[in-house]
């Protein structure tokens, strides 16, 4: 498979690489997600009992309480939050998380993102360039 890319725009800094792992619902990183563990702990959530630790995590934006950033901080702090993040549009509780946990983020991709990400997909996030690369389809995934 050929690497595919896609153009975004920088709301984090930074590179990583990793397994992706995919969520329509928004993210309320404040009470949705244990900073200790990075388990989603929110029972109606379409991630609940999934770890978020070291994946590339997509998700539409986040939601609630301004507090949410520091728990992103608080991940981070305890090597349990995603490499990178892709949104459809950032907001700023998730803009400033990242920043300060420096975690790349990339939104606005030229390309929904849920039309060609598989969860298992290994992707490359560049937030400093503004792009995303799909370098690996997950097992048993047809090709794109």
């Amino acid at each position: 498979m050929i690497p595919i890319k896609f153009k975004g725009r920088t709301i984090s800094r930074g590179c990583a690489e990793g397994e992706v792992l995919i969520s329509r619902d928004p993210i309320s990183f404040l009470g949705s997600v244990d900073p200790r563990t990075g388990i989603v702990v929110e029972e109606k959530h379409s991630l609940a009992g999934k770890s978020i630790k070291g994946k590339v995590l997509v998700f539409p934006h986040g939601k609630g309480s301004t507090v949410g950033s520091y728990v992103m901080y608080q991940l981070k702090k305890n090597e349990a939050a995603p490499a990178a993040i892709i949104n459809l549009e950032t907001e700023p509780i998730v803009a400033v998380g990242a920043i300060i946990s420096e975690i790349p983020l990339v939104d606005m991709l030229e390309k929904d993102p849920y039309e060609f990400l598989k969860d298992g997909d290994t992707v490359l996030v560049n937030g400093s360039e503004g792009y995303i690369e799909l370098l690996k389809q997950g097992e048993g995934q047809a090709k794109k």
